[in-house]
């Protein structure tokens, strides 16, 4: 009951901070203006974001005092670089070189404190060694970077991020871990009061400094969790990257459709899939709530899998490729794989 009392109150200071900062920017002309990337048409409000940023990170301070033994260091400060260099991107257009760099240093930081993914458990145990290094540093810098390709559309990015951290809410209590728990349900009630400020049409977007903090989030997770967790610490990575499945896989195939065609794949666009289907003529809440029903069932069915425990894999592979084969016939339908 204490737990849905603080959840309650951390979403009530985001609508409202979040209100706030939108009738800030709108006042001192902080706008998202449109260009080539842009879905939007008119200047809309954005930087959002960073009242998440602060909410969150002012409340994992509050449980790992409340919870001795949970903090991470590389986390945090992780957390707070990405959001400095993102914030400052939206004021001012930092270059993408010196973005990387921060993004690199801080997957660096969580890799020093935390370690990294030791090993994977589907279709049996696989263990990583040192390629366990590699594949967490790639996999936080990717969703960054992931994430803020996918904040292109009204509600998408904020949707996901309160079906991911649910998803992490629910894993905590099966897994016992309460620190997680916690933490996962700020994320979500935070990431809840910024999404009814942006649900099409819009009033105010979340800007990098909540996109790539939600990204570098969602990707510290699993090894933040590792380190507390009571039981089925392998499957925490497996569980993670299904929880953002289709942000990865829209962003994977984009990156590589457009590779092949010999563009410049770090220059603004509108190629991304859910971009396309808007394009196609779907509004931006269809496109947000079709991503975000594909999300929920993955989620739904990942965690029902853990609480049985009883062939795993049987369970999610069938679904993952059932889910993704639904997206790609939609796209077929819709021209957009073209």
């Amino acid at each position: 009951m204490v737990d849905l009392v603080v959840f309650a109150i951390i979403f009530v200071a985001s609508y409202f901070g979040v209100g706030y900062f939108r009738r800030w920017s709108a006042q001192n002309e902080f706008v998202a203006i449109p260009n080539e990337r842009s879905s939007h048409t008119e200047p809309v409000p954005h930087g959002g974001g960073i009242v998440i940023v602060i909410i969150c990170l002012i409340a994992y301070l509050g449980i790992s005092l409340y919870l001795p033994g949970t903090f991470s260091w590389g986390y945090f400060s992780g957390a707070l670089m990405i959001a400095l260099v993102s914030f400052l991107d939206d004021l001012y257009s930092i270059t993408f070189p010196w973005r990387l760099l921060v993004h690199s240093i801080a997957a660096i930081l969580v890799i020093l404190d935390v370690d990294t993914w030791h090993g994977i458990t589907m279709l049996g145990h696989i263990s990583l060694g040192n390629i366990g290094y590699v594949m967490t540093f790639i996999w936080i810098v990717w969703m960054v970077n992931s994430y803020n390709f996918m904040d292109g559309i009204d509600g998408l990015a904020g949707l996901q991020a309160v079906i991911g951290s649910v998803g992490w809410l629910v894993l905590s209590y099966l897994l016992g871990m309460p620190a997680m728990f916690l933490f996962s349900g700020v994320i979500a009630a935070a990431s809840l009061g910024f999404l009814i400020h942006n649900w099409s049409p819009a009033k105010i977007f979340m800007g990098d400094v909540g996109s790539a903090f939600l990204g570098f989030t969602f990707a510290s997770l699993p090894m933040i969790a590792r380190t507390i967790a009571n039981k089925f610490p392998d499957l925490l990575p497996i569980a993670a990257v299904l929880f953002v499945w289709f942000f990865l896989f829209d962003s994977v195939v984009t990156l590589l459709r457009r590779a092949f065609r010999g563009e410049k794949i770090w220059q603004a666009h509108r190629e991304h899939l859910f971009q396309r289907l808007v394009l196609s003529g779907l509004s931006h809440r269809r496109v947000t709530i079709f991503y975000g029903v594909l999300a929920w069932v993955l989620c739904t069915i990942i965690l029902l899998s853990v609480e049985f425990r009883e062939d795993i894999e049987i369970a999610i592979l069938p679904v993952v490729i059932i889910l993704t084969s639904a997206l790609l016939v939609i796209l077929a339908k819709r021209g957009v794989l073209s």
